[in-house]
């Protein structure tokens, strides 16, 4: 079975070539969902790389970002605990504490103790690492909007997003 172009845009792409080649050798198969993960697949890892440029003026890696993005996101005080930032992040505290070493030493964030917890603390965005993490989101969304809007309408994106929760909300 040969995946059919949907509409506008490129011809055929890899993705293509590798159902074709699937297609050819077991034409039983239904090539479509490899057609679909195989361009999201593809399309996050390109996504990364233009969006970690973006932020890499700002002196952040996409991790060090999510972890800003996170504080900032969360609101005033933009404090959370290191448990909240690793769940949140699915990392590992080892990664998180990397993490939290680097930006707390750049004077991004400053950890103190949790007034509630002895044995706690509580990871705070400074006013210096809020002000980054918002001029850096505006550049990684800048990124993605120029991707979107060179290859799709504004009605399109819309779609494609509600097609993407659809899709996520039953394989998560």
């Amino acid at each position: 079975m040969e995946t059919k172009n949907p509409g506008p845009g490129p011809a055929h792409d890899a993705v293509d070539a590798i159902a074709d080649q699937w297609a050819a050798v077991r034409p039983d198969l239904d090539t479509v969902p490899m057609a679909v993960f195989g361009r999201i697949y593809r399309l996050s890892n390109a996504m990364r790389g233009r969006v970690d440029k973006a932020y890499a003026p700002y002196g952040l890696a996409l991790g060090e970002f999510d972890v800003l993005a996170t504080l900032r996101r969360s609101g005033e005080p933009y404090t959370l605990s290191p448990r909240e930032l690793t769940a949140t992040l699915m990392i590992t505290t080892g990664g998180m504490t990397g993490r939290l070493d680097k930006l707390e030493k750049a004077g991004l964030l400053t950890r103190s103790p949790d007034p509630n917890d002895r044995r706690g603390l509580r990871v705070t965005l400074s006013e210096r690492g809020k002000e980054l993490v918002d001029q850096a989101v505006g550049a990684g969304l800048g990124e993605q909007r120029a991707a979107l809007e060179g290859a799709l309408t504004g009605e399109e994106a819309e779609q494609l997003a509600g097609l993407l929760r659809k899709l996520l909300a039953t394989t998560a």
